[in-house]
C-alpha cells in the first residue's frame, strides 16, 4: 500500500515535466522528500507503462543517461520520443542535459 503511494506521488510530479524538457529519478526523489530513492523512483517509471498520462521517456539519470531505455519497447523508442521533443540524444545520454533539466524543487514550489 505504502509503495502504491509512493509510485502516485511519483506520477504526480511527472505527469508535470513540460513537453522538450527532462527530469532525473534522483530530482523527483528529493522533490518528495525522498533522498535516496532514485531507484523506487526508476521501479515506479518502470511501472507506468501503458499510460499515456504519464511521460516517463523524460526521466532519464543524474547524467542524462537513458538508464531507463530497456524498459520501452524497441530498440530506441525512448531515444525517438525525446527527440520528436526537440531533444538531442547521442550515445544514450541527452545533449546540453542541464539546458533541458526540469527540477521539480525549483519548478513546483
Amino acid at each position: 500500500m505504502e509503495e502504491d503511494n509512493f509510485f502516485q506521488r511519483v506520477y504526480e510530479v511527472a505527469s508535470q515535466i513540460p513537453y522538450g524538457r527532462v527530469t532525473s529519478y534522483g530530482a523527483i526523489a528529493n522533490y518528495l522528500a525522498s533522498r535516496g530513492s532514485a531507484r523506487m523512483v526508476g521501479w515506479a517509471m518502470n511501472a507506468s507503462h501503458g499510460r499515456d498520462d504519464i511521460p516517463a521517456h523524460r526521466v532519464v539519470n543524474r547524467n542524462g543517461l537513458l538508464s531507463g531505455k530497456h524498459h520501452f519497447e524497441g530498440t530506441n523508442l525512448m531515444q525517438q520520443l525525446l527527440e520528436n521533443e526537440g531533444i538531442e540524444v547521442e550515445n544514450n545520454q541527452v545533449v546540453d542535459f542541464e539546458k533541458h533539466f526540469w527540477d521539480p524543487g525549483i519548478e513546483l514550489r
